[in-house]
């Protein structure tokens, strides 16, 4: 049985970071130091908490983080927390540390191990941490604000030397899985292709077809945004350019997109979530996950959010075929 009473909570992040997390961290710290908690940080996500790295927080430790990238507490994957062995392991390592609370920043990875603490005893709150928007239900994730005009900005600089030379670009973003971010560039940044995982049947004579027609009517560049999941970049642009003539390059934004200050949205939202699973541990509440919906933060049971599905709205992605045209 989980207990009921907290006295000590402790926060991790795991799998990739995302800029937010900081805010996160530092309102769950604030918060719970503020209803008389004690808060112990662990360090490396998972890992790191099977390997006992697990520090006390206080007020002064998250002071000028906010507006910090990445995350304070750094993170790691861990394949043995997906063993029975580890998660038993886990939740001993948390009752010897007496942290009978513990709020997890992540994504449905880092949730699946949430849920697995539950079971063993340990209260748990998840909070989404994902650049990629791909958790089925919340309608935003920590991060994916900062990551989307991050790659918007960037695309917008490639366009600008795109059209100097006349080229055809083909920019990759991060969505190995999910096209959300892809989806979202295209829009903003009037893209004339875009290719994600959910729409992995792509035509590529039709894309060749399209650039030529284009050219005939004088457009001096075209931009392909492409997602991590569908990659293929470089050689997706030496093909291209053998059919059409046009020169063509790709760029991989890679790793840039987790990186760099939160935006207010990340910062604000973050910490609100923060707050909310302080909150839920205080009225005794296990096994939940944060989420933002209709315009209010609510919270779901973890296997609930776990066996919901998410897809790209076919609205939007309509929307974003009809403004290239």
């Amino acid at each position: 049985m989980a207990e009921k009473i907290i006295r000590t909570i402790g926060v991790l992040t795991s799998g990739g970071d995302a800029p937010g997390m900081n805010a996160a961290i530092r309102a769950v710290v604030r918060t719970a130091l503020g209803k008389g908690l004690k808060v112990r940080g662990i360090r490396r996500g998972y890992q790191g908490l099977l390997n006992e790295e697990i520090i006390d927080l206080s007020a002064r430790d998250v002071s000028d983080t906010i507006q910090r990238g990445g995350t304070i507490l750094q993170t790691a994957r861990c394949d043995e927390m997906r063993t029975e062995e580890g998660q038993q392991k886990a939740a001993a390592i948390c009752k010897k540390y007496g942290i009978d609370g513990l709020v997890v920043i992540g994504g449905d990875g880092s949730f699946k191990g949430a849920q697995k603490l539950a079971n063993l005893g340990i209260n748990t709150i998840g909070l989404p941490g994902t650049i990629d928007l791909d958790i089925a239900c919340t309608e935003y994730t920590i991060g994916f604000d900062t990551a989307v005009n991050t790659a918007m900005e960037a695309i917008d600089k490639v366009r600008d030397t795109s059209t100097s030379h006349e080229r055809c670009s083909i920019i990759e973003v991060m969505g190995r899985d999910a096209g959300y971010l892809a989806l979202w560039c295209g829009i903003a940044n009037g893209a004339e292709r875009i290719l994600m995982p959910e729409e992995h049947d792509y035509n590529e004579e039709a894309i060749v077809a399209d650039i030529q027609e284009c050219r005939k009517r004088g457009k001096k560049n075209y931009i392909i945004i492409n997602a991590e999941g569908i990659g293929d970049s470089m050689n997706m642009a030496k093909r291209i350019e053998e059919a059409t003539g046009m020169e063509t390059r790709a760029t991989v934004l890679g790793h840039m997109q987790r990186g760099g200050s939160p935006t207010c949205k990340d910062r604000v939202y973050a910490s609100i979530m923060g707050a909310l699973a302080v909150d839920l541990l205080e009225q005794g509440k296990t096994n939940r996950v944060v989420g933002y919906k209709h315009g209010e933060y609510v919270d779901f049971d973890i296997d609930e959010a776990l066996g919901m599905q998410k897809g790209i709205p076919a609205y939007q992605y309509e929307i974003a075929k009809e403004l290239a045209l």
